[in-house]
């Protein structure tokens, strides 16, 4: 028993003696593990297309494997929370979107304050929405449209991806500043709305390009305009909503983000490798394939500024309209 006791005596006193690494420390060899980045949208989504893109590339510029995991529901508001409750050692990142300054205002009642509790690392692309319709209905530009709308109120179809999603808001918006009364049928993704479109089930929605260019190359679906400030490369012949609705804009986006706390050492890194990335000659074309622009390099105060005039536009929006949540 003395024996074991000294034994034990020793190895404690061992233990203690080991050095402790201090949490800088930690910060500035991070990574030193496998890193989570966290998507609220489903599998094979624009958001998750593009994680990926980037994940792989950070990975081999890092030599640690970043690794995306796809945890879908209540708008994003899952993984959210998932992420805000997570260690802020940087092993776990948040895919944010435009769906979560449209959350913070659209419910009332969250378990965690997005401007608060998700620290900005850096925006990555922006997701550009166009305004289309069924080939045979009657308006062929954004002037003709609001005109038959005046003249045909409340038998209008809008369809969007979901209550209270990009899409949604930014027919709202349309609403608003044209003065129209169009009829909001939400589907469960773009997928059918985009078929009932086709269908002429509904006659008009407000889209991402990532799953509309399809259609609209094939002759599928006629775009009216973009709600971008400037005109699309991919588009180049469709004007801005803008040219009719002077300050009409609406984009979707996608950037990362970070528990609140993380260390700043870890942010900055992030921040450069993001950057890096969305420099890429290469990623910017693969980003242009998929309907989306690259941002322009920026810093986490940059970021954090997009972030908080996107919640407060959109707030303005879910309060005009009344939108609430399903």
């Amino acid at each position: 028993m003395k024996l074991a006791r000294r034994q034990f005596l020793h190895l404690t006193a061992g233990a203690v003696a080991l050095p402790v690494v201090p949490p800088l420390a930690q910060a500035q060899t991070y990574p030193t593990r496998p890193v989570r980045i966290i998507v609220g949208q489903a599998a094979g989504s624009s958001s998750d297309i593009t994680a990926r893109l980037i994940a792989q590339w950070v990975s081999e510029r890092l030599g640690q494997q970043f690794i995306v995991e796809v945890r879908p529901g209540a708008a994003g508001n899952i993984a959210t929370e998932a992420v805000v409750n997570a260690p802020a050692d940087g092993y776990t990142i948040l895919l944010v979107n435009a769906q979560n300054t449209i959350n913070s205002s659209l419910y009332e009642k969250l378990n965690f304050d997005f401007l608060r509790d998700i620290a900005p690392v850096a925006g990555i692309d922006n997701v550009p929405l166009v305004m289309e319709v069924n080939p045979s209905f009657p308006a062929k530009t954004v002037p003709e449209f609001i005109t038959y709308a005046k003249a045909n109120p409340g038998k209008i179809n809008m369809a969007s991806a979901g209550i209270g999603g990009p899409q949604h808001v930014a027919g709202e918006l349309f609403k608003f500043m044209a003065g129209v009364d169009l009829v909001h049928v939400p589907y469960r993704g773009s997928t059918p709305a985009l078929t009932d479109l086709m269908g002429g089930q509904v006659q008009v929605m407000f889209d991402v390009t990532p799953s509309s260019l399809p259609l609209i190359n094939s002759g599928k679906l006629r775009p009216l305009a973009v709600a971008t400030k400037t005109r699309l490369d991919v588009l180049p012949n469709i004007p801005v909503l803008a040219d009719f609705l002077p300050g009409y804009e609406a984009n979707a986006w996608v950037g990362f983000g970070v528990p609140k706390n993380t260390p700043p050492v870890i942010i900055e890194t992030l921040n450069k490798e993001f950057n890096g990335a969305i420099s890429d000659p290469t990623i910017k074309k693969r980003l242009s394939e998929l309907g989306a622009v690259a941002m322009a390099p920026n810093t986490p105060a940059e970021f954090a500024k997009h972030i908080t005039d996107d919640t407060a536009k959109w707030a303005k929006v879910i309060k005009a309209s009344g939108i609430k949540p399903e």
